[in-house]
């Protein structure tokens, strides 16, 4: 038989367990959403407006100097998706033109960030 004491240091430590279980659910919520990171989205688009097929986007992190590409499809959007906060750049080259240098600051703290792409001639 089991002492009346020990019962209610069961009952004492089962009852605090599920009081924090939402806490703990929470905190590994919040940290999947943070893991997922950043998404750089646009289009690459030409003086008139129309998408560029084919054009190649380059993503730069300017701390390490890693890049990334994407080649556009018939829409000319553009995805880079589970970026780190840190600063990069961004442009696009189609034909041997290419567009303006855009930056994305580590300092801007939306979690979705749209930035066309004009390229002028392609």
């Amino acid at each position: 038989m089991v002492p009346r004491s020990s019962r209610k240091h069961v009952f004492v430590a089962a009852a605090a367990l599920l009081l924090a279980m939402p806490l703990v659910a929470h905190a590994t919520a919040d940290k999947k959403d943070k893991q997922q990171g950043r998404l750089l989205y646009g289009k690459v688009l030409d003086q008139h407006d129309n998408p560029v097929v084919d054009a190649v986007v380059y993503l730069t992190d300017t701390r390490t100097h890693a890049v990334k590409t994407f080649i556009v499809g018939q829409d000319g959007v553009y995805r880079f998706p589970g970026l780190s906060n840190v600063d990069y750049e961004v442009f696009a080259q189609h034909n041997g033109h290419r567009s303006d240098t855009r930056s994305l600051s580590q300092f801007d703290d939306r979690s979705q960030v749209y930035i066309d792409l004009r390229i002028q001639n392609p």
